[in-house]
């Protein structure tokens, strides 16, 4: 590790590390790899409930899919520009491919053992995934007649010969590579592929054998021994499955788009023809299928995965949909604060009083509904202010929005198109939406609009007053029962005039570079929190004490670490709870001693962004929807908001963030050579596991 010497006449030797060495960074990529790691062990870990373990597992495998659309696609495309330009960590492009490939490999295989471990334990429960073979005469018949009734007509055999050349196979589907021979003798390739739109698993009748429970067989395997209807007069030799992904990665040109909405639609149509990044494949599938596969898809010998069947695990998901409570996470209903409990209470009367926080999904989302439908109804609003961006399909937050607009309300909605793997729901949104009359705008040119923000616009009698719901996740009534976040009710004059600002910055045209209370990016949010640690430096310089918490989903950004590490030399204590990828390598000596790195991985995905600063006793909180990372610094149009209620900060630090900090059941400890490790006993032994213990909290006291 680089370091120099700085002497001054009649001082001692001063050590000054070099920031930037590449050994203080862990490659982004493969920090992402680690965090789908840190998942499926709660997929391994039998304290989870059996469909729990399940459900990790399926999140894995379709965290991996998207890994490859997204991340192993964009280093592809790098590698193609030849680009060799280093990052942070030290490793090109193409050092980072090759990386990743044997990283991802083993992650592959590892899921593989894990449904292994998985199977007999579900079997005893009573959950049997049985292969055709295993099936017996009675069962055999019935997925045949299914087959015959439901499926055959959905399938379409495609051929490769010199008349029909090789099909497109789309992405993320699930095929069946062919050897059939014809009466001739000659043998050709063909194709079939799984229709996506039928259930992966078939539920089959218990067996004579089995005393009930339920059981299923994989549709590729029906669909497999079935193959003779499909070519009639034919042998099918041969059959082995394989998966293709695609680059999704959408291009927008926003500049030369006359309509972004067109244009979104053009860039999710052809995700559907990206180029192919990974083929997974059945390892009996012999080498002239896959030379086959190798050519026409365009792909390196290395884009071959072998894996065991079955391919495309995340349809595993299926299984948590049985009704089986007790083999899954005991159900709990979201506390509504005290403020709000009232079914008689009027809302706006409410945060008049007092800034409300919520805390999902240990605190129901019904609120949040509740305060935009009260403000379709309400005939003192007079405007409706609100940031979409993943809504969902069947969305009660764009229903009440639609309401308003109905009623005569003046409604502005940003709908961000950009947001990824989202982007149909939220183009059907915006016509639903400007249908009405609602004025639905999609961003600025070149950043996506990730922030999170509502704004009533309501008359009271001699004065106008603006109430602001602010959150670090999205207004989706589904994730908010899945994802932990954290949202802020209040009229406070200057967070109302910020939201305002920060709404006129994003339909119309502002230059404005200086907010009352909110951090905005890309304007002043990066330097807002290097000048906020900066002081917890100064402070400890002064009299020690330094200290800050932060919250976020991902540490990757440079600088930013690199002010971090400032920070810990300096002497101030700081503690990061990261969940996903974080680049910072924390306890190395004369650097970053100070720094305490955790990840929890738990029942919800932890989502919530807080960056705590001590200041001097006069603490400071900001929440907000910004990672620590470049995009979201200086490419999105994000906002971090502080919470200045003296009750609220005392909560966040003393009921949120210091039951995250003693978490000794979920948390993972990492150490300085980037590996995770469990905490082990916290306090006098005690087990804490920090969701858990929100969920008993706000069972017995109803909300914050």
């Amino acid at each position: 590790m680089a370091e120099k010497t700085h002497t001054s006449p009649g001082e001692p030797a001063a050590v000054a590390f070099d920031l930037g060495d590449p050994a203080l960074f862990i490659d982004r990529e493969l920090s992402l790899l680690d965090f789908f790691s840190r998942v499926l062990e709660e997929a391994t870990n039998p304290a989870n409930p059996l469909l729990e373990r399940v459900r990790f597992l399926s999140i894995v495998s379709s965290n991996m899919g998207e890994f490859f659309m997204v991340r192993v696609s964009g280093l592809k495309q790098q590698v193609e520009a030849g680009v060799t330009e280093r990052s942070p960590a030290g490793l090109t492009p193409s050092a980072q491919l090759q990386a990743v490939r044997k990283a991802a490999q083993e992650l592959m295989l590892q899921t593989r053992s894990c449904l292994r471990e998985l199977l007999p334990l579900l079997q005893r429960a009573g959950i049997n995934i049985l292969s055709y073979d295993e099936l017996d005469d009675a069962q055999r018949a019935s997925v045949d007649h299914y087959f015959q009734e439901v499926v055959f007509p959905v399938l379409t055999p495609l051929a490769v010969d010199p008349g029909r050349p090789f099909p497109h196979i789309s992405n993320m589907s699930l095929n069946l590579a062919l050897v059939i021979r014809d009466p001739g003798g000659q043998e050709r390739f063909a194709r079939v592929k799984l229709p996506g739109t039928l259930p992966r698993l078939l539920p089959v009748s218990p067996s004579r054998q089995s005393a009930g429970g339920s059981s299923f067989v994989w549709l590729d395997q029906v669909v497999s021994r079935n193959l003779g209807s499909l070519f009639p007069g034919l042998t099918v030799i041969q059959s082995y499955p394989f998966r293709v992904t695609r680059d999704a990665e959408v291009s927008i040109q926003e500049l030369e788009a006359e309509d972004l909405l067109e244009t979104i639609e053009r860039g999710v149509r052809q995700r559907r023809f990206g180029k192919v990044v990974r083929v997974t494949v059945d390892p009996h599938m012999p080498e002239p299928i896959r030379d086959i596969l190798v050519e026409n898809l365009e792909v390196e010998p290395r884009d071959i995965y072998t894996l065991e069947p079955p391919l495309g695990m995340s349809d595993i998901m299926q299984l948590h949909d049985l009704e089986r409570p007790d083999l899954k996470y005991a159900p709990f209903v979201p506390a509504v604060p005290v403020a709000l409990q009232d079914p008689d209470t009027n809302i706006f009367a409410a945060i008049r009083r007092e800034e409300i926080l919520l805390h999902h999904p240990y605190d129901s989302f019904t609120p949040v509904v509740d305060f935009l439908s009260a403000a379709a109804r309400d005939p003192g609003v007079l405007a409706i202010k609100q940031t979409l961006y993943r809504v969902g399909r069947n969305s009660p937050v764009v229903e009440a929005l639609l309401e308003a607009a109905r009623n005569g309300k003046q409604v502005a909605v940003l709908v961000e198109l950009k947001a990824r793997f989202d982007e149909e729901s939220n183009i059907e949104w915006a016509r639903a939406l400007e249908s009405e009359g609602v004025h639905v705008v999609y961003g600025l040119l070149g950043l996506k609009t990730h922030s999170k923000l509502a704004l009533v616009v309501r008359q009271e009698g001699e004065r106008i007053r603006r109430y602001v719901h602010l959150s670090t996740g999205n207004y989706n009534a589904i994730t908010a029962q899945q994802y932990t976040d954290l949202g802020l009710f209040t009229c406070d004059d200057a967070i109302g005039a910020d939201a305002s600002d920060v709404f006129n910055y994003l339909t119309g045209y502002s230059n404005k570079r200086e907010y009352r209370k909110f951090l905005v990016a890309p304007i002043n949010l990066r330097s807002g929190l290097e000048r906020l640690i900066r002081r917890e430096i100064d402070h400890q310089q002064r009299g020690g004490q330094g200290h800050l918490i932060f919250k976020i989903n991902a540490l990757v950004d440079k600088p930013m670490i690199q002010i971090l590490y400032e920070a810990a030399r300096a002497g101030v204590r700081v503690e990061l709870i990261v969940r996903g990828m974080c680049c910072l390598r924390p306890g190395i000596p004369g650097v970053s001693e100070n720094i305490r790195v955790t990840s929890i991985v738990g029942r919800f995905l932890e989502h919530t962004r807080v960056f705590w600063f001590r200041n001097g006793g006069q603490e400071e909180v900001y929440l907000g929807s910004a990672d620590l990372m470049m995009r979201n610094l200086d490419r999105r149009v994000e906002i971090l908001f502080p919470v200045d209620n003296p009750r609220l900060i005392r909560y966040l630090r003393d009921e949120v963030l210091a039951v995250y900090l003693a978490d000794t059941v979920k948390a993972r400890v990492m150490t300085a050579a980037g590996v995770y490790a469990l905490g082990g006993p916290g306090d006098n032994g005690k087990a804490v596991d920090a969701q858990a213990e929100f969920i008993k909290k706000r069972g017995s006291q109803g909300g914050a």
